[in-house]
């Protein structure tokens, strides 16, 4: 059972939310907050695996919500879900240490497989910012992504990072390749350690700069 901590400082939706969790056997919501505060004290009463988090509330926001709990030390993986898609709000969202970053169109059933792939260790984004993501890094030289040039991958692994590159999630790719999830996080694991990525943003950045032309 996944536990989540609901953020948003509208009652109406964080009951819309509530009734689509709890309509699920696997996604149980152990707590609600209507700002920042109540956020970082519920989160460090109830330990939650997930926070669904806003970002525009009154009081402390999202951002200095989800910095506050991140440098608290909780496990809880903290996956934005505002109606913002602009860099001002996503950056500081991911500066702070959120793991993913929604907005609030997103299908309900996207929705869901977002909290568990989140609780899984992935990094969400609505597909437009993951390819902003994307894009911005491949276009800007930063010396955080050097990392060792060409690694001997494996057929597998090729294919699984082409996969990671178009945005797609553990299970997604499980289900195009025909593999278990247990395996595709092994490859994804190996793909990091051959590649010097360490994490999801950034081993699909690797993948787009090695399957495009530079930018001139």
């Amino acid at each position: 059972m996944i536990s989540v901590l609901l953020v948003d400082d509208q009652r109406l939706v964080r009951a819309g939310l509530r009734m689509l969790i709890e309509s699920t056997d696997d996604l149980a919501v152990v707590g609600e907050a209507a700002n920042g505060v109540e956020a970082v004290r519920l989160a460090a009463e109830l330990s939650p695996d997930l926070i669904l988090m806003d970002l525009r509330m009154p009081g402390l926001d999202g951002v200095a919500a989800t910095e506050s709990i991140v440098r608290s030390g909780s496990h809880a993986k903290i996956l934005v879900l505002t109606t913002f898609d602009d860099d001002d709000h996503l950056f500081p969202a991911l500066a702070a240490g959120a793991t993913g970053y929604l907005v609030k169109d997103t299908e309900p059933a996207d929705l869901l497989a977002a909290i568990r792939r989140t609780a899984e260790g992935d990094m969400l984004f609505s597909p437009p910012l993951l390819r902003r993501l994307v894009d911005r890094a491949v276009t800007t030289r930063d010396v955080t992504e050097s990392g060792p040039p060409q690694p001997d991958l494996t057929p597998r692994e090729q294919e699984v990072l082409t996969l990671v590159g178009e945005g797609f999630g553990n299970q997604e790719i499980a289900d195009r390749l025909h593999l278990g999830v247990t395996t595709v996080k092994t490859h994804i694991a190996n793909l990091m350690e051959k590649t010097g990525r360490d994490n999801r943003v950034r081993l699909a950045v690797y993948a787009h700069r090695t399957t495009r032309p530079p930018t001139q």
